[in-house]
């Protein structure tokens, strides 16, 4: 059966590369609209909250106010990252899979940041109060070595010492609906659900008890391109990093705008879920590269699981980064927000327990 769902797999992976080449050919053959450069920007098939700045960047004339005549690619994580190496595509925001390509050999530089954090939830039943409170209740994750998973056992192992088998149970649910209706139904106490998930869970009644992000930051949607890229285009680099640093500010200042941008790309009619989801994310974007969480990017991906050999030091992480252009252009823009964007009401943080 395994060897069946793995052909299956790579002939759906093969017929998406095919469609993604396509795609790309049928845009080159299009004439770019005058005075604009043409680029191709790369998005996951799947709305991703890591990925929202781009989504604001392209919605609301950023990208086209910089000169950029800009078009997203749909595809999964994989085919961005081998379309990036082929120079088929100018910017990536697949970063963990980058990083991976990176440690490898592939030709890559991180040029401009988008989520400084984990966008996952610990979301429990109305009477959990309390992190503690989880102790001895079962909750459901992913399976194991998924980000989700990965993140919500780290968390309570480190920080509130519990440990999973030991002070919980867990069950594996594949997809996060699935986690929302044993909630629901009280299958389960709680589970590790994205953000946008986590939205919709709270309009159903479930609590949103605390988010992994505020114990441990990470890089996410983190754009690369092709080191040639770089060499021959700074000036169009520099551009998208500040239509995204731009991006990234309306979302701070502009609450109605980001949010019809969320209910577009998450498909959400509901208001409230869409405040919902701008409420959690709205002051976790930042275009900067922190050298920490640059580092911690990399040690995530430098296991034998995935051949970096056993002991091998990582070697200098700066030759990664494109950080002459990225401070340069940060250097350049205003320190304060537009003024004719009105600023919203700060969004409560989050009680830790």
């Amino acid at each position: 059966m395994s060897m069946i769902r793995e052909a299956g797999t790579s002939v759906k992976i093969k017929a998406m590369i095919v469609a993604v080449i396509t795609a790309l050919a049928m845009i080159a053959q299009t004439a770019p609209v005058a005075g604009q450069t043409k680029i191709k920007i790369g998005r996951t098939t799947g709305a991703s909250g890591f990925h929202i700045p781009s989504y604001v960047a392209m919605d609301k004339g950023f990208l086209k106010g910089e000169g950029l005549d800009a078009v997203f690619i749909a595809a999964i994580g994989g085919v961005l990252v081998r379309a990036s190496i082929a120079k088929e595509l100018e910017f990536n925001p697949i970063v963990a899979g980058g990083s991976e390509a990176i440690l490898k050999g592939a030709p890559l530089v991180l040029i401009v940041g988008e989520s400084l954090i984990s966008q996952w939830t610990i979301t429990t039943t109305p009477e959990i109060k309390r992190v503690e409170d989880l102790k001895g209740k079962t909750l459901g994750l992913g399976r194991p070595g998924s980000a989700d998973y990965s993140e919500g056992v780290v968390v309570l192992a480190k920080y509130f010492k519990m440990e999973v088998g030991k002070d919980y149970k867990v069950i594996s649910f594949t997809g996060e609906p699935d986690r929302i209706a044993a909630l629901l139904n009280k299958a389960i106490q709680g589970a590790v659900i994205s953000f946008p998930h986590a939205a919709r869970a709270e309009k159903e009644g479930l609590k949103i008890l605390m988010r992994t992000g505020d114990y441990l930051p990470r890089l996410g949607g983190t754009f690369l391109t092709h080191r040639d890229f770089v060499k021959e285009n700074p000036e169009v680099v520099k551009k998208f990093i500040r239509a995204i640093a731009k991006a990234i500010d309306y979302i701070k200042t502009n609450q109605k705008g980001t949010m019809e941008v969320i209910q577009k790309y998450f498909e959400i009619d509901d208001v409230r879920v869409v405040e919902g989801i701008y409420k959690q994310v709205w002051d976790k974007y930042s275009p900067e590269i922190p050298p920490n969480l640059l580092r911690e990017l990399f040690e995530s991906r430098a296991t034998p699981e995935l051949g970096w050999p056993a002991g091998k030091p990582l070697p200098d992480l700066e030759q990664f980064v494109a950080r002459d252009l990225l401070n340069q252009v940060l250097k350049e823009m205003p320190k304060e927000a537009p003024k004719q964007i009105a600023p919203v009401k700060k969004a409560p943080p989050v009680k830790k327990p």
